[in-house]
């Protein structure tokens, strides 16, 4: 560990949230000598402190121990970028059009890699006026379900949440062209051309 680097970042991130050294010592129930000792290298926080200095300041508990928090390039939000991250034990999602650190259930998350669908997860889509209906049969019980659907285009993502059980059909409103993606609880991301 490198306590210069880790005490500029700690100064930065105490910068921008607008603090004094007294009032991060404060919610942290430690001095304010300790914080300032931090910030001019003197000193590491212990690693029993490390969860609560990362919530104060934002930052996950990793980038305080680098001393560095890399920066994503601005893309311009290009949805054809989004890039899906899915718990294998909840199958909750979140999104992102750049790199993200993200976890759930207390494990990290990669970034799910779609394959495109074969003939046992084809999704129907049918052109409805200016509308897109989607339905499939694909099994919806508790153990092997699509927990959602999302409609990416170039601007654009519509996403769908779906449950077991529940009847798989909906419909999306027609943007142009683009791709499919959707999850099987089973077999992982999936995606299809439109």
């Amino acid at each position: 560990m490198d306590c210069d680097k880790i005490g500029k970042l700690i100064y930065n991130l105490r910068k921008e949230k607008d603090m004094t050294q007294k009032q991060l010592a404060d919610l942290m129930n430690i001095s304010d000598k300790t914080i300032s000792k931090w910030e001019r290298g003197l000193g590491c926080p212990d690693v029993s402190l490390l969860p609560e200095l990362s919530q104060i300041l934002g930052v996950n508990i990793e980038d305080i121990l680098s001393g560095t928090i890399e920066l994503n390039e601005t893309i311009g939000g290009n949805m054809k970028k989004l890039k899906f991250y899915i718990c294998p034990q909840c199958h909750n999602f979140m999104t992102a059009t750049g790199d993200a650190t993200i976890s759930c259930c207390g494990k990290r998350l990669e970034a799910s890699v779609a394959a495109k669908a074969g003939e046992s997860h084809l999704l129907t889509i049918e052109p409805m006026e200016d509308e897109l209906y989607v339905s499939s049969s694909h099994e919806m019980s508790k153990e092997h379900y699509i927990s959602f659907v999302a409609y990416v285009t170039g601007d654009r993502v519509f996403i769908v949440k779906q449950y077991p059980e529940w009847n798989m059909q909906f419909r999306f409103p027609k943007v142009g062209h683009g791709k499919l993606y959707f999850h099987c609880s089973n077999h992982g991301l999936f995606y299809q051309l439109i």
